[in-house]
């Protein structure tokens, strides 16, 4: 870093307060926006309030009034052909012989107009024929205290300047081509010093586009090696799921039924199910969770259900209890508010290997609870480190996390990019609409009154 030009003792550490530590951390520090200042406005056309550019002459010598403390306020009038604006710039005396009655010079800053008087803020200005800050894309970074936007705009530019033509592609040139792509020395000059919001455009869709292919790349690898190394349980062909099925008092829709095909595969396998059930409030993923723990429990394994909250799991119980006690399946609730007495006695059970189904809320993921032979966790809107605890209490259990979010199907394979995914997308016969209305802060005694 330090051999960059402009970085010296003084700047890097105030670099490295920005995460800059490398040449690669200077160049991938991309802008968080950008200044349009190549299209100067006419003066009469100035709007209050506007960040603008304007190309002007000259038209009075610079006015210096002192303050207390030695504050200092200078002004100078400008012009073009539709009118005069004023500049203003407090505490920058070294501007007072900076510019001559006539020069023509381009200034941006910030419009402010107040009874037809119109005038521009600490503009930042360049001499006709020069481009420093003025008459182009000017990218705006974020910054740390004492390190201005012109001093790390000169840095990334002089690192630029070292790399830039001699980077190695990171993405295959196919690739580059069936997407067009930019190369990355043409995308990386862009992002920092877009020649137009075009190209600034493009450029940022590389970035972009790598950035996820990265992670999808990363997952992919993490699920493959997964899948290769682990083996998981295969639970016994002989238990039918056919058997819940039937003795249910209705008819599972086609999409459950091909979704419940998928997990059958999965527990069949020899490798551990990692599955996202996907599917709308009402299209019936709590059965499809019940028939795969009764095969879980029928092969002789214990199942974990969690859920978000209390209700939902005491909600869950009674379901789980209603279609698997038929069967001789022994379904127990664990929530964090229990009763320590009750809590031991569940616990106890749970480890002996007395409970097939158990159902709760993050008082599942405690240290003290003890399966016999975990199997399968379902779940609702937990994230990566929950799987992996309750992952850890079973010897490479199966997995099945539900959501009732409609996910893109290509962005789920980004946020779950280690699961396979089930869509159901088909509601049950005869159920309600679900509707869903926003409602302002207004409507409260409504919302009451609804309830």
């Amino acid at each position: 870093m330090q051999f960059v030009k402009g970085v010296g003792p003084n700047n890097l550490p105030l670099l490295q307060k920005l995460g800059i530590n490398t040449l690669g951390d200077l160049i991938t520090f991309f802008p968080r926006s950008y200044e349009d200042r190549s299209k100067p406005k006419k003066i009469s056309d100035l709007v209050d309030g506007e960040e603008a550019l304007i190309d002007v002459i000259c038209a009075s010598q610079m006015n210096e009034t002192r303050f207390a403390r030695n504050k200092v306020m200078l002004k100078m009038v400008v012009r073009d052909e539709t009118g005069d604006c004023v500049l203003t710039w407090f505490n920058q005396t070294y501007l007072k012989n900076k510019f001559k009655v006539g020069e023509r010079c381009q200034f941006y800053g910030k419009v402010n107009i107040k009874y037809g008087r119109i005038e521009m803020a600490k503009p930042v200005f360049d001499r006709e024929g020069l481009s420093k800050n003025t008459g182009k894309i000017i990218p705006i970074y974020p910054l740390t205290y004492k390190l201005s936007q012109n001093k790390l705009r000169s840095i990334i530019e002089n690192g630029l300047k070292l790399v830039l033509g001699n980077l190695e592609e990171t993405i295959p040139e196919y690739i580059l081509k069936m997407y067009n792509l930019e190369d990355i020395n043409t995308a990386l000059r862009q992002i920092h010093f877009p020649t137009s919001f075009e190209n600034y455009n493009k450029a940022r869709r590389r970035f972009v586009f790598e950035e996820l292919l990265t992670v999808q790349l990363a997952l992919s690898s993490l699920k493959s090696k997964y899948v290769q190394e682990t083996d998981g349980i295969i639970f016994n062909k002989d238990v039918k799921m056919s058997d819940v099925i039937n003795s249910l008092p209705f008819k599972l829709t086609n999409a459950q039924l091909r979704v419940l095909e998928e997990i059958d595969g999965d527990m069949e396998a020899n490798k551990p199910m990692n599955r996202l059930l996907q599917g709308d409030v009402g299209s019936g993923k709590t059965i499809v969770s019940i028939i795969a723990a009764y095969k879980a429990a029928r092969s002789g394994y214990q199942s974990a259900i969690m859920a978000p909250t209390a209700i939902l799991a005491e909600q869950h119980m009674q379901e789980f209890t209603n279609v698997l006690s038929k069967f001789g399946i022994r379904c127990e609730l664990l929530l964090g508010g229990m009763r320590a007495k009750k809590r031991t006695e569940v616990l106890e059970k749970l480890k002996n290997g007395e409970i097939d189904v158990l159902i709760g809320t993050h008082a599942l993921i405690v240290e003290d609870v003890e399966f016999k032979r975990l199997v399968t966790d379902e779940q609702h809107r937990f994230g990566v480190r929950q799987r992996a605890s309750i992952v850890s209490k079973g010897l490479n259990p199966d997995v099945l996390v539900m959501t009732a979010t409609p996910i893109p199907r290509t962005l789920a394979l980004i946020l779950y990019g280690d699961l396979d995914i089930s869509i159901i997308d088909e509601l049950p016969p005869n159920r309600k609409k679900i509707e869903t209305y926003p409602v302002t802060k207004n409507m409260e005694r409504r919302v009451e009154e609804f309830i």
